[in-house]
């Protein structure tokens, strides 16, 4: 590529983030998409096709306009500005135009379908991608013609525009509203979640405390705040975001986007023959239909409702002590909290103040180093795009395999919630190696100055959570890069590595491990660790209740074949009549944040979690099944986490399982089968 000035260009060496410009983001989208142009060119006139010079150059040209384009994005996510805001909209819909036009290429499809691609591949894994990818070209319209054809591109680019603007006005939603509080205010809130709402005030240059729609300052006050006329007041503005209710009512409302979105994934599955997006959808995952995808959600909803209706009576019943008659869900997390230090003796400011992050990083990397072979160190001044932000080089026996980038804190310009994305593919080519390299993002409470940053437990989990998505990327040993890691893998299993981490951060000797008591230094004892270990289960249906509901309300919308006005509602009424068992205020609008399915990748797929968590709640017994971390751990690198797509899901596990997985360990899991 030319121009080696734009850092946004690929190059051998680790992106300068810092130097990335607006105004750079045009020049480089033109250019990756003119380099990519003519190598699918190339590819097109290839007098002798075989697997090197059709599909991996493929690959290859594909990796390069990935990685500009994956700058942009990431950027987009964690250190917008106006500037960048207005450069990324400008540039979304000429990099999906050509990615549409690419994907209705009916020469390319053609010369990847030369049966001497096929069988030259060097292996079973290359044979597969070939007709994953092939299968891709199908489900892009490549068979479409005419005002078909022409309709099919002008969805995808519309959807992705869709998808932006919905994102943005979560983000401008959420920054919009704050709100200043008394002392008084502050009655039931410990020192940390304070120190929380102080450090929301200092960035703001205001003193005193502030709450924002941030998830750490929410949680502060929903969990603890004495005060319920503001639990009340807080749960309204965050969970009336981007709506039609609210304090900005309106001005940021999603709702055409929603049902516009809705509209457009139904257009597209009918334009390639299938009778709804969710059929659509479920065409390169797992699942076979939407009836098993529903029938696996409902099951787990009659095996879970009778549970979760007998806590919610519990908290109800406690909650009158506290002067509560008429539980409301913005009663809820506080009551659960005093339910929970009641039963169990826990106290989450107690607990936090043993989760420096410093720490629980230090102890998760050692964990990762003996159970899956590879060592992680800090590198220093590497160049990235906040002073926060860490990055990691992993070796494995000494020799440099992978690099990660940690950005950790919430702060304005960054969305909310947690993810890794892939950066770099593992590729190999004339014997050289390029590592792979991926960016992990969470949004945890930063700590005032010259103070550590401390953790709650479900903080703690989340960074075990992502970390096992990181792990996908970073061991992958297979060289396609459509095929490699979490890139090839079906979407509904995609969650096993992380859900399966998960279960480590609630490990006695993995708590001892990332536990180191602020003041003292001393690591989490064992009486706290058994109130914790008690308290796991503590409310486990409610919470599956939830996901529940929140995968059958994805998984009817987007069956609804002529979507309305009302379409978002009513099946958001139908899922919660069928799974829920806290039932907000008819003005709640959850849908319009819900980023996962109108903004991610999870339309029609929400379930996957659920799904996941079934193969990795099996999947983890293994390890305790052998009681020998290191042995198992290097078995699950080997059948899952080297292999990616190389395999469907279901052999990798059973694989490394010895047989199909099965539900018990989930159900065990969540209390509702015996152990």
């Amino acid at each position: 590529m030319s121009d080696p000035a734009n850092p946004l260009l690929p190059t051998a060496e680790l992106p300068r983030f810092s130097q990335v410009r607006p105004e750079q983001v045009g020049p480089a989208v033109e250019q990756a998409i003119a380099d990519h142009t003519a190598a699918m060119a190339a590819i097109k006139a290839e007098p002798s096709p075989d697997f090197q010079n059709v599909f991996m150059a493929r690959e290859l040209a594909d990796a390069a306009l990935d990685h500009v384009w994956g700058i942009v994005s990431h950027l987009k996510m964690v250190a917008e500005t106006p500037e960048l805001r207005e450069a990324h909209a400008k540039a979304e819909p000429v990099v999906v135009s050509y990615a549409m036009a690419l994907g209705q290429d009916a020469d390319l499809y053609r010369a990847i379908a030369t049966p001497s691609v096929r069988e030259s591949a060097p292996d079973d894994a290359g044979c597969r991608a070939v007709d994953i990818a092939l299968r891709k070209f199908e489900l892009a319209g490549v068979a479409l013609e005419g005002e078909a054809r022409q309709r099919f591109a002008e969805i995808g680019v519309e959807q992705s525009r869709l998808s932006s603007a919905f994102r943005d006005a979560v983000m401008d939603a959420t920054r919009s509203w704050t709100r200043e509080l008394s002392e008084a205010e502050l009655t039931g809130l410990p020192e940390v979640e304070r120190s929380i709402l102080a450090g929301a005030a200092a960035a703001q240059g205001k003193s005193g405390w502030l709450v924002t729609l941030d998830a750490p300052a929410v949680l502060a006050i929903l969990t603890h705040a004495d005060d319920r006329a503001l639990r009340a007041e807080v749960y309204r503005a965050f969970n009336t975001r981007a709506s039609d209710q609210g304090p900005d009512a309106g001005k940021f409302d999603n709702s055409e986007t929603m049902l516009k979105l809705l509209e457009l994934r139904q257009e597209q599955a009918k334009l390639l023959g299938f009778p709804d997006y969710v059929a659509c959808s479920l065409a390169l995952k797992m699942a076979e239909s939407a009836q098993e995808v529903e029938d696996f959600l409902t099951g787990l909803a009659d095996r879970c409702k009778p549970n979760g209706a007998q806590e919610l009576s519990e908290l109800a019943a406690f909650a009158k002590g506290l002067g509560i008659e008429d539980l409301q869900p913005w009663d809820v997390g506080w009551a659960s909290e005093k339910l929970r230090k009641a039963r169990h003796d826990l106290d989450e400011g107690e607990i936090r103040r043993f989760f420096p992050l410093d720490r629980v990083v230090d102890g998760l990397l050692e964990l990762v180093a003996e159970t899956f072979g590879i060592e992680g160190r800090v590198v220093a001044g590497v160049d990235s795009w906040h002073e926060s932000v860490e990055y990691l080089e992993f070796t494995d026996k000494g020799v440099p395999v992978a690099g990660l980038y940690c950005d950790y804190f919430a702060r304005p310009g960054k969305s909310g919630g947690a993810w890794m994305n892939g950066f770099r593919p593992l590729l190999r080519r004339a014997g050289e190696r390029q590592n792979p390299i991926a960016f992990l993002t969470c949004n945890f409470a930063a700590a005032e100055k010259g103070k550590p940053s401390l953790l709650t437990h479900s903080d703690v989990v989340t960074l075990f959570h992502e970390m096992g998505h990181v792990l996908h990327h970073l061991l992958n040993e297979i060289d396609v890069p459509s095929l490699g890691g979490v890139a090839g893998v079906e979407w509904d299993a995609v969650e096993l590595p992380s859900q399966l981490m998960e279960n480590f951060a609630w490990e006695p000797a993995v708590l001892r491990r990332i536990s180191r008591h602020v003041d003292t230094g001393a690591p989490l004892g064992d009486a706290l660790i058994d109130r914790m270990l008690g308290a796991r289960q503590f409310q486990s249906a409610l919470k599956l209740a939830r996901q529940l509901e929140f995968a059958l309300f994805d998984l009817w919308m987007h069956r609804e074949t002529k979507p309305a006005a009302d379409t978002v509602a009513r099946s958001l009424e139908a899922a919660r009549a069928r799974a829920a068992l806290v039932i907000p205020p008819e003005w709640h609008r959850f849908g319009h944040a819900f980023q996962h399915v109108f903004a991610g990748g999870y339309a029609s797929g929400y379930y996957s979690y659920l799904w996941a968590e079934l193969l990795s709640a099996d999947a983890y017994e293994q390890f305790t099944e052998i009681g020998k971390p290191a042995e198992a751990g290097a078995q699950f690198r080997r059948e899952v986490l080297a292999t990616g797509g190389s395999r469907p899901a279901l052999e990798n596990f059973e694989a490394f399982r010895g047989r199909a997985p099965t539900p018990d360990a989930l159900l065990r899991q969540k209390g509702l089968l015996a152990a």
